[in-house]
């Protein structure tokens, strides 16, 4: 019995060290305080764990960052941080379309790189219950 039970113990082990880096999903619906925020965690998150796959879904009020021109508070643009963890942590950034619907919104505002998907909300669940993200919201 105990032999099999340590069998048992070391498969699971076995996966989950096959199951790959971390996977966590970002959520963004609150503005560019938010954004800040947010994108600081991921650097932090990246510096620890340089493997970890990153979406950034942004809904409302959260989508403002990747605009053109938009800046943090210091006059530090967003597009050169978002092209950065893009670029250099392979950060994927979300944007919703009932949002740009909602608000009239055209992708022409955004910056380039950003991925747009049909429901921003419909994006985070499916990637927590389909994909197994771990889900944030900064």
């Amino acid at each position: 019995m105990k032999s099999l039970m340590l069998l048992f113990a070391l498969a699971l082990a076995g996966v989950a060290q096959a199951a790959g880096p971390d996977k966590v999903v970002y959520h963004f619906s609150a503005g560019l305080e938010q954004a800040s925020d947010g994108l600081r965690n991921i650097r932090n998150h990246l510096e620890v764990d340089p493997k970890a796959k990153i979406v950034v879904v942004a809904h409302a009020r959260g989508v403002d960052f990747l605009m053109k021109g938009a800046k943090d508070a210091n006059g530090n643009r967003f597009q050169d941080i978002v092209e950065n963890l893009k670029n250099e942590g392979g950060v994927q950034f979300d944007v919703c379309e009932i949002t740009l619907r909602n608000r009239k919104l055209k992708k022409e505002q955004f910056i380039l790189g950003v991925e747009f998907v049909p429901s921003g909300v419909v994006q985070i669940t499916h990637l927590q219950q389909k994909e197994g993200y771990a889900y944030l919201k900064p």
